[in-house]
């Protein structure tokens, strides 16, 4: 992937997560994306800084996801 198009799908995911937290109402707990200081717009940092935040980012996005499908109450069945 180029780093173009590694710098395009980081954008994509960060507008994911504002998204879904809008939605859902919640915060998703982003402390490792936040310690690698890289944003969509820093476009002066490396390819591979990139890399890792968009998998630190989309590894948060799904735990955070599943954390909120865990928390939901469960229909009760019907009898």
């Amino acid at each position: 992937m180029k780093k173009q198009e590694l710098i395009h799908l980081h954008g994509l995911l960060a507008e994911v997560r504002t998204h879904y937290e809008e939605l859902s109402n919640t915060t998703i707990e982003h402390d490792d994306y936040a310690s690698l200081g890289v944003r969509p717009t820093s476009i002066h940092k490396s390819k591979t800084d990139h890399k890792q935040a968009v998998f630190a980012l989309a590894d948060e996005l799904t735990d955070g996801m599943e954390d909120e499908q865990t928390q939901q109450p469960t229909p009760a069945a019907a009898d």
